[in-house]
């Protein structure tokens, strides 16, 4: 190889790994500065937090919360669009160049509940109170917009703030959609997250499934058979999808967060199961004959699909074959399906910056028939939905959603706004 030739070789290689240092440095500054600015606010983030936890509002009466939020959002000097969908927020934060359009999504409603509540800072509104963490969500989500209005210099593309009401009940995304929310927003990718009982400073995904599929499952006969005998063949036959033993320490729902058989370890019992609620079933007359019907939760797409093939083979094997018209499964919440690439890139992405010890990867899948109407945003663009813990075990604090005695150690509000603010930054990266 000719000498000059060589030396060019060189000079370049030298470029090369000179630009990928300095790509490399600014990165890490970056994530520096946003912790940084995380720990100058997280107080303000504390209190903000507090204030929605004793001014809870229940799904379709948000207009405290949501007035608070549009507020907060204009200070920071974003876009900010109100009244989608009820109370519904949008807050618009455009980088210093064009480029990726990202959306974060927080549910801000609470929950009717009697149980008092297990904080000083108690809820005002008597039978309400921030029992499943909307409240600690909404203050992560307004963390991370002040964090990444610091970055807007450094930021090519827009982020979308999409403050969601009526989480609880099920209407609010559609609500939001059906109001014109994606006229507003143009996502190319979207998140979310929900507390959990992880360990606070942690967080966790998968592909797909994150909540076990929760279905009814509706098998038709005829008119001209013996209604009682019909129904308890139907029960069993529905009773018989269920594969998990009795006896199995699946059925302690507290398991779900053990290290060895959770939800977060490869060795997880909470996968490739069906679970029949057996206090559900029913039958009933309809038009075309007579309708028996059950509650399922299936673990992902093939247990689920495996059942109707399963129900129809021992159908078609009794003696009810010929008074046998059809067995169908119906939508009862919606199913998270989070996408398997962005889960791949996201969770490396977090490893690379905050560690193995706090970035899960799931191998189970929730059991306890819960889902999240996130659901609905997924199809609109390639989303992840997250985990973030909120326990703290040593100080007795369990963040379990739903509960009388939820509570979250607010240590995980900063871990929430550093993690998706640095995950945000990394996904604008052209």
């Amino acid at each position: 190889m000719p000498k000059n030739v060589s030396n060019t070789l060189t000079i370049f290689f030298f470029v090369l790994v000179s630009i990928a240092t300095l790509a490399q440095t600014k990165s890490k500054s970056i994530h520096l500065e946003i912790q940084q600015r995380t720990e100058q606010i997280f107080d303000s983030l504390v209190k903000i937090r507090r204030d929605f936890h004793m001014y809870p509002e229940v799904g379709g009466e948000e207009k405290r919360t949501s007035t608070k939020i549009a507020e907060y959002l204009r200070e920071l000097g974003l876009e900010v669009k109100t009244g989608i969908g009820g109370y519904g927020v949008v807050g618009i934060l455009k980088g210093a160049k064009p480029g990726k359009k990202i959306a974060w999504r927080a549910d801000i409603d609470a929950m009717p509940s009697k149980a008092p509540d297990v904080v000083d800072f108690t809820s005002k509104h008597e039978g309400v109170r921030h029992i499943c963490g909307h409240d600690v969500h909404a203050a992560v989500a307004l963390g991370i917009a002040n964090v990444l209005v610091q970055q807007k210099e450094q930021l090519e593309g827009t982020v979308y703030f999409v403050f969601q009401p009526s989480e609880e009940n099920v209407k609010g995304a559609l609500e939001m959609i059906d109001d014109g929310l994606f006229d507003i927003i143009e996502p190319e990718e979207m998140y979310a997250m929900h507390v959990t009982p992880f360990p606070a400073g942690t967080i966790a995904a998968k592909p797909e499934e994150m909540f076990a599929d929760y279905k009814r499952i509706d098998l038709l006969f005829n008119k001209n058979v013996n209604r009682e005998e019909l129904f308890k063949f139907g029960k069993q036959a529905l009773l018989s999808l269920e594969n998990i033993d009795p006896d199995s320490k699946f059925w302690n729902m507290q398991n779900m967060g053990d290290p060895q058989m959770g939800i977060a370890s490869a060795n997880t019992i909470y996968t490739n199961f069906t679970t029949v609620d057996k206090n559900n079933f029913s039958i009933k007359e309809i038009t075309e004959g007579v309708r028996i019907s059950g509650y399922f939760s299936f673990s992902d797409k093939k247990q689920r699909d495996a059942s109707i093939a399963a129900l129809k083979k021992k159908i078609v094997d009794s003696k009810y074959a010929k008074d046998f018209n059809a067995a169908e499964l119906v939508k009862v919440f919606p199913t998270l399906d989070n996408n398997e690439r962005l889960v791949n890139e996201t969770l490396k992405q977090l490893t690379d910056i905050y560690g193995e010890d706090s970035v899960l990867r799931m191998y189970g899948v929730v059991a306890d028939g819960r889902s999240d109407d996130f659901a609905f945003f997924q199809p609109k663009a390639p989303s992840v939905y997250f985990f973030m813990g909120g326990s703290n075990y040593e100080k007795g604090i369990i963040a379990q959603t739903h509960s009388p005695d939820f509570a979250v150690d607010e240590g995980c509000i900063k871990t929430g706004v550093n993690f998706f603010s640095s995950l945000i930054v990394e996904r604008l990266r052209p």
